[in-house]
């Protein structure tokens, strides 16, 4: 094992880097015009180019499949890209072609496909167009007749519409490519596990296969004993280190007792010496410990690191919680960030919901710089130590968790709102207080009923359409908390 520590640029935690998000590509028109029209297949592969340009400034890794003209070709192609394994497939109409084309792909390729139409302008130049030159702005042409293939062979249909140069027509291919980077965070996603259920919260409780046959992925089951053995490891000089970049990080409140946050900074460097080894993208943990043994100690002192890693976009999750764990990861990977939550109070002169917790947070959504607090209890839990607090960035926000139903199936829970300035809690937790533009008590009751665990992430801006997208591909439900009718 070797000293793992993340790299501080301008003040800023460096993310881990991700696998990049695979694309699949297949652009394609009807054969027949080919030798009616000279010139037009030339102008389609131009607009075929521009659209993988466009995909690759998106730090896609793209598949391109090439440009089909008839049935045979789009099965050759769809045997590339199921080959490929793509976390999306696009399905580039750049003039009329028949479904015959399309459905072969969408068949074979086990990916979701979206299908596009980008016309070559906003509009025709009516009098300089003949029937050739109509011919490239007829992409949506064949939409409804590809839809209605789609519907009736069972398969998910999703479009966008627009022109090559539509940043509205981006925005939402955008969203879709989001949602395709989720897919792959979770098909390929290693997620921790660590410790036990807090006793009595069945909310959390969660079905690990479940997870693996539902979303992708591996839950890896870990043992507090993987943590101490790396924690024993750590040499002084990683342990001073990771003190100063603490202090680097954090604000210290005078609270902060040093043999504390030196315990914090060593469990934080074996913390990513575990990350390491086991190759994690997310971890869940909870240990209740027993009169300040080893593991009480270990568990106490996880939330410096916790949240340093969190930073870097490896989120991790108190109390066991695996689906808030889930959630913060996709959160963070749409670039929301996504920090852990649950209801603290409700504030009814003010209209505002405070939510926050004990334990890791975001840091690199906070309001600012974020403050360690020391603390001689931890409230509901055993030990003591260094806690975090914050307040996440003032501005939109989006509330999002992942529910589970009688049936097992799992649900993407969401509400947009507003974090609003005010008094905050000063006890070393995060809070923040979130105006979602109705009562407060409505908004909770509403909340609850959706089948949300006491546990979500607060995630930076609004967030809902990425979210539902997000759930789109995943084939999971998505519900919404929008105004008191939500009842």
């Amino acid at each position: 094992m070797t000293d793992v520590s993340p790299i501080v640029l301008d003040g800023v935690l460096a993310r881990t880097p991700r696998r990049r998000t695979r694309v699949g590509l297949v652009s394609g028109g009807l054969g027949a015009y080919w030798p009616q029209f000279p010139g037009l297949l030339d102008r389609l592969r131009e607009s075929a180019r521009f659209v993988t340009g466009r995909f690759e400034e998106m730090s896609c890794e793209v598949v391109d499949a090439g440009f089909i003209s008839d049935p045979q070709e789009a099965a050759r192609a769809a045997e590339r890209l199921r080959s490929a394994d793509c976390d999306i497939v696009v399905t580039f109409l750049t003039t009329y072609l028949t479904a015959s084309m399309v459905l072969p792909i969408a068949q074979r390729a086990h990916a979701p496909v979206l299908v596009i139409d980008l016309q070559p302008t906003e509009a025709m130049d009516h009098p300089d167009t003949d029937t050739g030159k109509w011919l490239a702005y007829c992409g949506q042409c064949p939409l409804p007749e590809v839809a209605n293939v789609f519907r009736r062979g069972g398969i998910p249909f999703r479009s966008v519409s627009g022109h090559l140069r539509d940043e509205n027509a981006w925005k939402r291919i955008r969203r879709w490519i989001r949602a395709a980077q989720v897919r792959g965070a979770m098909r390929h996603g290693r997620h921790g596990l660590m410790g036990h259920l807090y006793p009595g919260m069945l909310d959390v409780s969660t079905d690990m296969t479940l997870v693996s046959t539902r979303f992708g992925g591996h839950v890896e089951v870990l043992e507090f004993d993987d943590l101490r053995v790396r924690v024993a490891a750590v040499t002084d000089e990683a342990a001073t280190e990771r003190v100063a970049l603490a202090r680097a990080v954090f604000t210290l409140d005078e609270s902060v007792d040093e043999d504390d946050l030196a315990w914090a900074a060593r469990v934080s460097v074996g913390l990513d010496r575990l990350v390491e080894d086991f190759g994690l993208d997310s971890l869940a943990y909870y240990h209740r410990g027993l009169e300040g043994e080893i593991h009480e100690r270990l568990g106490a002192g996880m939330i410096l690191g916790a949240s340093l890693l969190t930073a870097r976009g490896i989120p991790m999750a108190g109390e066991y919680e695996l689906r808030t764990s889930l959630a913060m990861l996709i959160a963070d990977t749409i670039g929301a960030g996504g920090s852990f939550t649950e209801l603290q109070a409700l504030n009814f002169r003010d209209r505002v919901v405070e939510m926050g917790h004990d334990g890791p947070a975001h840091l690199a959504i906070s309001a600012k710089d974020p403050l360690l607090r020391g603390l001689g209890v931890y409230h509901g839990k055993r030990g003591w130590g260094v806690s975090v607090e914050f307040d996440v960035r003032h501005g939109p926000v989006t509330t999002f968790g992942i529910g589970q139903e009688a049936d097992g199936t799992f649900t993407f829970i969401a509400s947009e709102g507003e974090v609003v300035p005010g008094p905050l809690l000063e006890i070393g937790n995060t809070t923040s207080r979130v105006d979602f533009g109705f009562d407060p008590g409505e908004w909770t009751d509403a909340w609850a009923a959706t089948g949300i665990g006491h546990h979500w992430t607060l995630c930076t801006g609004h967030r809902a359409k990425d979210l539902k997208a997000a759930a789109d591909l995943l084939g999971i439900p998505f519900r919404t908390v929008d105004g008191p009718n939500d009842l």
